[in-house]
């Protein structure tokens, strides 16, 4: 284990884990956290300091749906907004994360503490995407369910073929606001799980944050968050093992190593589908093309282990 620590010294990783990490309900979130910290322990144990973030589509579509018909039995209760419903995910997800991995790495006799940290995100009230929500939020839902959100007033988009999901604006993200903190729990050698669900959505009106309607795209705000604790390696881990061009098609292929130039390529061909694998790949794009000898790696969950050692999954390198 000692030579495993020196091999890998000093490296950073960011690791944005995806909905398939976290299950759909509280029980297969407290199930599922198990484990993906069987995953995240085996890169503590090769010795890397690693940050990790979350997604939370389906459980901040949870929050929200549970407090919309909270509101229906009393009036009086007031509105929810996208950015309180995301500090809760935050809580609860960080909440069961941390607790499940702090047991697997005392299981295997490592000490280290980690800490899940309430994290703020500034956005631009400007951006287009308050114009044009496309974020899938909350669980997929039949086409009937879908018509009757719509006729409350919510924006329902078909996703993937998968079904019917809720969407809301994804504006980019510009500053993460406990960054220093971030920088400082893991220069103290904690793990830290910072970022979940992209971050909560501020915009800055002087001193004060206030929250806006919309939800960040986790892999945008990790890549981001992975840039500025200057990490050697992203990792996106989602639902699939590579990414593919020609998705679903006959000559579907899957990719190994692209280049940044590749990828803009591909992009520009829209190979990607948008509010799916594109802002995965974006957000790869952007962290390895942010300094020389940065990598990023997509792949999913269940072959992780291969993927860092290697053996699978889709780099992106400069």
């Amino acid at each position: 284990m000692m030579q495993k620590m020196e091999q890998v010294e000093k490296k950073r990783m960011v690791v944005a884990l995806g909905g398939n990490a976290l299950g759909s309900t509280l029980e297969d979130l407290m199930s599922a956290v198990k484990h993906t910290s069987v995953s995240i322990a085996n890169l503590i144990e090769e010795g890397y300091d690693i940050v990790l973030s979350h997604g939370n589509g389906p459980q901040v579509g949870m929050i929200n749906n549970a407090f919309t018909e909270y509101a229906k039995v009393d009036p009086n209760f007031p509105f929810m907004p996208l950015s309180m419903c995301v500090a809760m995910s935050q809580a609860y997800i960080g909440f069961n994360l941390q607790n499940a991995l702090r047991e697997e790495l005392l299981n295997r006799g490592i000490q280290k503490t980690v800490t899940s940290l309430v994290t703020q995100v500034v956005v631009d009230p400007t951006d287009p995407a308050f114009e044009r929500p496309t974020k899938p939020i909350g669980p997929f839902l039949t086409e009937d369910e879908a018509d009757k959100l719509r006729g409350m007033g919510y924006i329902v988009i078909e996703d993937s073929g998968r079904g019917y999901r809720r969407v809301a604006a994804s504006p980019k993200p510009k500053q993460i606001i406990e960054i220093e903190t971030i920088k400082t729990l893991l220069d103290a050698g904690q793990v830290v799980i910072a970022c979940g669900g992209g971050g909560i959505p501020v915009v800055e009106e002087g001193k004060h944050l206030s929250g806006v309607e919309a939800v960040i795209d986790k892999d945008f705000a990790s890549s981001l968050m992975a840039e500025q604790i200057d990490a050697d390696i992203f990792i996106i881990l989602t639902a699939v093992e590579k990414v593919c061009i020609h998705f679903g098609k006959l000559d579907q292929q899957e990719l190994s190593k692209i280049t940044v130039k590749t990828a803009e390529k591909y992009m520009a061909d829209k190979e990607f589908a948008e509010g799916s694998m594109l802002p995965k790949v974006e957000a790869a794009l952007s962290f390895a093309s942010s300094k020389a000898d940065r990598v990023a790696l997509i792949t999913s969950l269940e072959k992780a282990s291969d993927g860092f050692a290697g053996k699978t999954g889709t780099r992106v390198h400069y």
